[in-house]
This record gives structure tokens, sequence and C-alpha cells, in this order.
């Protein structure tokens, strides 16, 4: 994946230019592809082919020279007329060889007869721009591409089918068919239309807070899918960290010694559970320490505990009169450190099979399980605990993928409505349930982009790759 260009809020989002930029990964491949779109996009691949007929949407061999006719390839070129391609502007596609040295040529020579590079995600931003997809559809191409597990993947393609989308778009079509009564009754006091009394209002209203209600449910899951739980494992020296981290994974991510101290850096490990995607993070011991890599490593783990989403507290079962309630002295240092942190904790009494614990006990206080993370024992316990805090509801269960910012505008909406609902309730304010409609309406589509700032779409498509 390569990495992104920083996107130019001066830039033009429709620009009358055509972009060039390779398609495929970097690196050694079979196969390479140098992607051009815009109103010269036919004329520059003539440049390069030579100047013959293209039939569209047919793969034809030739031979791509640069501008003193020296051969660079040979391959497949393909032409996609606008509207009917991806973007929704004439694209042709330059398949070649997949090695760096000749796509860059392929590139070169393209910016040599008038095309520009792309900037990172401005193949899609066209696209969107264009119509050819709504902005939880151009999201999702980047979410497919970055899936981590098969249900990511199986998420991700939902979006781009429009699964999200169709979601949203019943709920703003729902809501501009109650804005429409609301401010239809509003305007026309004289047809003597009391829509307050009726209570039609009322119970469409409730009917809209519910679906919305579920619909955000679906994008909490999918948000889960696509994003996963970050895991933060810490704990004094020796009390099994490194342990639970390679039981959880599956394999010897982490260094394992008798030695307190062994883990001075943080260590990472993607993982799932189920399909639920988690990210481990496995830190250094904490104590108060001279070592002054110690320290450095000990400084990184608490900035990596403010980032979890919940934080695995290992501690030795074998330590005698431990107060799993007080997590000052679990975790050394952390008072200071850790200071108006809202984080929820699970905590692990370890090494179960030396200390005469129960394996899969839950001793008091809540979200505190004993295991063995060296003989695995207990373990699963904890794996269900993690899937059910996530809110996990297993495979096949998140019709689409979603983002934090889809969640936020669907917190907004609903807060949106449910003030009007008071509104309505409470003051019979019918001009003032108006607002609250049209708020939460520009609120959805934000989501799908029908209504988006200029700089939100810079930062959304600045993050997907060179090429898409």
């Amino acid at each position: 994946k390569a990495a992104p260009t920083a996107y130019t809020p001066s830039m033009p989002l429709t620009a009358p230019d055509t972009i060039v930029a390779v398609a495929t990964a970097p690196g050694r491949g079979g196969v390479g592809v140098v992607r051009l779109s815009g109103p010269d996009a036919r004329r520059i691949a003539g440049a390069l082919i030579g100047d013959r007929t293209l039939t569209p949407r047919t793969a034809h061999f030739a031979r791509f020279r640069d501008a003193d006719g020296q051969l660079i390839d040979e391959g497949l070129v393909l032409w996609f007329p606008g509207p009917g391609s991806f973007t929704g502007e004439d694209v042709v596609e330059l398949q070649g060889h997949g090695g760096p040295v000749i796509l860059d040529t392929l590139v070169a020579a393209c910016v040599h007869h008038g095309a520009r590079p792309a900037l990172a995600g401005e193949f899609s931003q066209r696209a969107f721009l264009n119509d050819k997809m709504d902005l939880t559809q151009a999201e999702a191409i980047a979410d497919l591409i970055d899936a981590g597990t098969r249900e990511s993947a199986r998420a991700a393609l939902g979006s781009l089918q429009g699964a999200f989308s169709r979601e949203v778009n019943t709920l703003v079509e729902q809501l501009i068919q109650l804005r429409i009564y609301v401010e239809a009754a509003i305007d026309f006091p004289e047809e003597e239309i009391d829509f307050l009394s009726e209570g039609g209002v009322a119970d469409d209203l409730t009917d809209l807070i519910a679906q919305a209600d579920a619909v955000l449910a679906s994008a909490r899951q999918g948000r889960l899918i696509r994003e996963g739980l970050t895991l933060v494992i810490a704990g004094k020296p020796n009390a099994g960290k490194s342990s639970l981290m390679n039981a959880l994974a599956g394999h010897e991510a982490a260094i394992v010694t008798e030695v307190a101290g062994t883990t001075r850096d943080v260590l990472r490990e993607a993982i799932q559970l189920d399909g639920l995607p988690l990210n481990l993070i496995d830190t250094a011991g904490l104590r108060e320490s001279p070592d002054r890599v110690e320290q450095e490593g000990i400084r990184r783990a608490y900035d990596e505990i403010r980032k979890a989403d919940r934080l695995l507290v290992v501690v030795d079962s074998q330590e005698p009169d431990v107060d799993l309630t007080d997590l000052a002295s679990l975790l050394p240092r952390s008072q200071q450190e850790l200071d108006h942190l809202d984080l929820p904790v699970t905590r692990v009494l370890n090494k179960a099979d030396l200390s005469g614990l129960e394996p899969g006990a839950r001793p008091a206080p809540a979200d505190t399980f004993a295991l063995s993370a060296a003989t695995g024992e207990g373990l699963e316990a904890l794996r269900d605990h993690l899937k059910t805090v996530a809110g996990y509801q297993g495979t096949g269960q998140s019709r689409f993928s979603a983002r934090r910012r889809h969640i936020t505008a669907l917190e907004q909406a609903l807060a949106a409505l449910a003030k009007g609902r008071d509104q309505l309730h409470q003051h019979a304010a019918g001009e003032l349930l108006a607002e609250d409609l049209r708020a939460a309406q520009q609120a959805l589509e934000e989501i799908t982009g029908a209504f988006t700032a200029d700089d939100l779409l810079g930062r959304i498509f600045s993050s997907f790759c060179i090429g898409k």
C-alpha cells in the first residue's frame, strides 16, 4: 500500500485534468497496472501505444513506448469511456509487467504527455464527485483493501454494494416525509390541521427513532468488525503478561523468561477471536526503576494504556494479599500516570496452575478471571468475556462496515430526533420540532456525502491508497 499523499485544500475537488497512478501494490509482481482517468486519458494512451483503434472494454495487446520511441514494456491496454467507467470519466488501464522500474517509467511517460500524478484516493474521489457511488461506498473500497479478517472483508463488501447507504437513505426519506407534514401544518394554520393532537407525528417520530437505533447498533457492530478492539496488557514484572499475549495469539509473539524486565518496549500483535479483530499490545512491567531504558519502556506503556479500548491487568496469583480493587497497587504509579482516565479494566489472575486457584474461576471484583497462560486452562472464559464486552455478536451479524464518523453522525441524528420529540411532547413547539428534524437529516446526509464539507472529503480520501 503506497503512502498517502497529503491532500491540498486549495486544489479544486472537480479538476478537468487527467491523472495517472500505479494501481497495483508496490513491489515485484507478474502484472502491474497503470491507470489514467480524465478527458485526455485516451490521447495520452495513444501517445504510448501508437494511434490505433481501441474497442471499449476490450483487452488489446500493445507495446508501450516513451517520448523518444524507446520500448518500455509490452502488455495489454483497456479503454473504459466515460461515463460508464469507475470514475465516470474516460479511463485507460495499461497492464504490463509488475516491476517498479517499468511502472514508474510508464507513469513518467504519461506525465510527459500531459497527465498529472494522482493524489491518494483521487480516483475514488472522482467516482464520488461524478455520482458513481456515494461516500460510504467510496470508503468501503479502502476498507475492503485494508480488511484483516474474512468478516471485515464481507462487511466492507456489503457497504460497497450499498447496504449501509440503503439503510441511511431509508431513514432520510422517512425524515423528509415527516418534515413535509410538520412544516405544511406550520405554514398553513388556516387549514386547521392539528397535527399535534392527532398523534400521527409522535408515532412516526417514535418509529423513526427506533429504526435509527437499529441502524446505529448495526453500524457499531460494523465498526467493531472493521477496527477491532485494542487491548493493552499491563502489570508488574514477571506477572506473565507476555505469556498471556502468546497464549491469546496462539504462537510465541513475545519473548518469555524468568528475568524481570525482559519486555522493554511495546510489542503489538493482531489476532482475531471468531472473526473479532483484536489488537494486542504487550508492555513493559510497571515498577519504579532506576534503569533509563526500562523507564522509557514504562513511559511508553502508559502512553499505550491511554489509547486503549480496554486494559488487561495481569496479576501473579501467587502474590500474597493482593487487593484486586486497588488498581494503583496493581499498576505502580497508575494514580498519577492515569489520572482521570475512564478505561474499562479486566483483571487476570495468572499462574493459577502454581497457586492452586481453579482455572476459569471468577473471583471478585467483577471482570476478574483466574487462568494459567502457560497451560491455557481458563483461557476460553477470558476469550468469551472479551467478545462480550466488545459487543461482538458473532460472524455473519454485520451487514456492512462503518467508521467512527458514521457512528458520530448517527448519534447526532438520534440526539436531534430525541430533542424534537421532547419539543413536541413538552412544549407542543412545531417550529422547534421542524428545526430538529432538519438537523437530524443533515447529520444523516453527512454519512453518504449528500451533505458534506469539502475539508471532510479531503481528510477521507487522503487516507486512501495511491491509485484508488
